[in-house]
């Protein structure tokens, strides 16, 4: 249940701090007070959206922080889905930045709004004038009679397996459209991998080509430069090293006498041993070296290959162009048994078909088991809010194939007079009369809906007198098996709750603000008062709201 609501800086409301007991909650004010504002800022930490227009100060923060009690609950399970450890104390924070920024936080671990909305969803109800406008949708009407069959856990499986029917026949459709375009594909990457193949790529065999290339090129100048440096070094005339040596013969001649000369011939003769391997392998490289056209228009040839492969498949070098290789290849592969795959596909969507049909075909059994005793207590329930001659049906009719819903249609159908024929509610039904079936609806639906609490917000507009008393009795009821708060402006259904709040304006030269006042037994007679007389509040209608708050 609820325990605890703080508000800063949300709307009208700088500060606000709210405790919620058991039992049945009553909120009153007058017209524009920020009553429902409180509900617009709990949406807040249920995950509903908001922007910087909520912010008192555009300065500061808005922050809405709601404190439950979910002991008991099953909760354990979303809590460890979600990535956030369990409590049976739960706060829910939300924060809105004046930059507009949003985050949400549960048990101060931040979370998604989804998982706040998710959470939000099993932890509160709360009913608005726009739910009951839902009422006479056929989605609506469908869903409370799921939650009175007890059929909304087969209702989230078959909305699952259905999606994913949907998904399997997008894709299956998709393929088959694609299987001819497919085929083209296929002989056009044969084509191509015929091509890749016949290159017979070497990965790194391009580097060495251009290396290759660029020697070929040049080889009349390279063999020309090492002819000249061999018959430098080492020719029959006169070489450098035949020089060296006559060097090395009379410096050998004269270290008996001169020391210094036999160190130089030990330096001459290392240096001459390195030259005379320098020209042995400028012989050798002469040798290898030869002017070889063919040689050169084959490398040209293989380098153009290479080059015409990487510009028609868009690669910057060869190493991209066999990974196209592969990647060409690997797709052949996929469209060699597209008929196979394209079959599997409808295999599935068929599976999920049935599974959808087998799932819908359980909800219908159900539905139309559950469609006449909840049509009877919502009628019996409407003799007692002050319509003894109201008729309710709900009515289930077949779809041809099945939809979001199932195999199922679902229909309300109303009527206030006796020697009227039921019609569909959205048609025939006023604003009070709406609000009064939506009653019986949620009167119905709370025992079974699981939820710690609901919020009523003016669910009895539209209602006055003994019908309004009414439905303070059935709130009051609702309020025994579970947390009830409901905002009224009616002094019959004020006077049933257990707790009782006064939401007022407070103006000051600057500003307007909402406050919120828990009263004791004496303030709530003058707020009842209030409501029966207006502002003005005579004696008559203290008496008479204390004679209201001793029949509750």
């Amino acid at each position: 249940m609820l325990r605890r609501l703080t508000v800063k800086n949300y709307a009208i409301i700088r500060e606000l701090d709210m405790d919620f007991g058991e039992g049945f909650t009553i909120i009153t004010g007058e017209t524009g007070a920020g009553k429902s504002i409180l509900v617009g800022a709990l949406g807040l930490v249920l995950g509903e959206r908001a922007d910087t227009s909520v912010l008192l100060s555009k300065e500061e923060k808005c922050v809405v922080e709601a404190d439950f009690n979910i002991r008991g609950y099953d909760l354990e399970e979303l809590f460890e889905a979600s990535g956030v450890d369990y409590d049976d104390d739960a706060i829910l924070r939300r924060e809105i930045t004046p930059a507009g920024k949003s985050r949400a936080f549960i048990n101060d671990t931040p979370v998604t709004l989804g998982i706040m909305k998710e959470l939000g969803d099993r932890l509160i109800d709360v009913h608005s004038q726009h739910q009951t406008l839902l009422l006479g949708t056929s989605m609506f009407q469908m869903r409370v009679i799921d939650a009175y069959a007890g059929t909304s856990n087969l209702f989230r499986d078959y909305t699952l397996v259905y999606k994913k029917l949907l998904a399997a026949r997008r894709d299956y459709e998709a393929a088959s459209v694609g299987a001819d375009r497919a085929k083209a594909d296929y002989e056009y990457y044969i084509h191509q991998l015929e091509e890749l193949n016949a290159a017979s790529l070497v990965k790194g065999e391009q580097e060495e080509m251009e290396k290759e290339q660029e020697m070929l090129s040049n080889a009349g100048e390279i063999k020309e430069a090492l002819t000249s440096a061999a018959s430098a070094l080492s020719g029959d005339d006169i070489s450098g090293l035949s020089l060296l040596r006559m060097v090395r013969g009379n410096l050998t001649r004269i270290s008996g006498w001169l020391p210094e000369a036999g160190e130089l011939e030990k330096r001459l003769e290392a240096t001459l041993v390195d030259l005379n391997d320098i020209a042995y392998e400028v012989e050798k490289l002469n040798d290898r070296t030869a002017v070889d056209p063919g040689r050169l228009e084959y490398v040209t040839g293989r380098l153009d290959t290479i080059y015409s492969l990487m510009q028609k498949h868009r690669c910057k070098d060869l190493e991209e162009l066999l990974t196209k290789h592969r990647q060409i290849e690997e797709n052949i592969v996929t469209l060699t048994d597209i008929d196979g795959v394209i079959g599997v596909m409808k295999k599935n969507a068929d599976d999920l078909y049935r599974e959808v049909l087998r799932l819908a075909g359980q909800m219908s059994l159900a539905r139309r088991k559950a469609a006449a005793p909840l049509a009877g207590e919502i009628t019996k329930m409407l003799h007692v809010l002050g319509m003894p001659y109201a008729g309710f049906q709900a009515r289930i009719s077949n779809l041809n194939e099945p939809g979001s819903s199932g195999l199922d249609k679902a229909d309300f159908l109303f009527s206030a007079n006796r020697q009227v024929e039921p019609e569909e509610l959205s048609h025939v039904a006023s604003g009070g009369e709406l609000s009064r079936v939506m009653l019986c609806l949620k009167s119905i639906l709370a025992s079974s809906s699981g939820l710690p609490a609901i919020i009523f917000d003016e669910i009895d507009s539209g209602v006055s007198g003994e019908v309004a008393s009414m439905v303070g009795n059935i709130l009051a009821d609702m309020g025994k098996s579970m947390q009830v708060i409901n905002i009224t402006h009616l002094p019959q259904v004020a006077s049933k709750g257990t707790v009782h709040y006064h939401v007022y304006k407070e103006e000051s030269d600057h500003s307007t603000i909402t406050r919120v006042k828990l009263l004791n037994n004496e303030e709530r007679v003058t707020e009842i008062a209030r409501l029966l007389s207006g502002s003005r509040i005579t004696d008559a209608a203290i008496r008479n709201a204390r004679e209201l708050l001793k029949g509750k």
